[in-house]
């Protein structure tokens, strides 16, 4: 796998990831996953950074997963919405979507980002540094979300940063 910057021949490749990766189970409505349309939107709004759009291909350079950070809030001050992450169902738990989170944390602390946030598994995201959300005072736009948002933090995070998250306007369309 080479991971590398999204590129606009990838679009379609990344929403098919996404639509194998969240795909609803066998005999459920066949509607397309809101991952898919999420990156759709994200790409179009401003708080879209197309360094923090990374891609896994394989050796044919087929697109075989995909993460991305956009810009997000902590009160006023800029912080990143890690979501969504996603690897072709024959490839996850190979090191595939752990080398793109690996990459992506990377970018971010070279841009000089000081956190990455966000709501995903307790038992996955703590491998790459990810800590409870309310440690750090950071407050989940949700209330329900709490056990499960989660701050890495990066090499310029000031533990000034506090307060409520805000993601990118797209999530809040979903």
């Amino acid at each position: 796998m080479l991971i590398r910057r999204e590129t606009s021949a990838d679009a379609e490749g990344i929403r098919a990831v996404h639509r194998a990766a969240f795909a609803a189970p066998a005999g459920a409505p066949g509607e397309q996953p809101v991952e898919v349309r999420l990156v759709d939107a994200l790409r179009s709004d401003e708080a879209w950074i197309p360094g923090l759009s990374l891609v896994a291909v394989d050796a044919g350079g087929e697109v075989a997963g995909h993460v991305v950070c956009t810009r997000a809030r902590v009160g006023a001050a800029p912080a990143l919405g890690l979501g969504p992450l996603g690897v072709l169902p024959a490839l996850q738990r190979r090191g595939v979507g752990s080398a793109l989170m690996h990459a992506v944390l990377g970018a971010a602390d070279a841009l000089g980002e000081p956190l990455v946030v966000l709501l995903g598994h307790t038992g996955y995201y703590p491998r790459f540094g990810f800590r409870p959300a309310a440690g750090y005072g950071i407050v989940p736009p949700v209330p329900e979300w709490a056990a499960h948002f989660q701050v890495r933090t990066l090499t310029t995070y000031d533990p000034a940063l506090r307060g409520p998250f805000g993601y990118a306007e797209p999530f809040n369309d979903l």
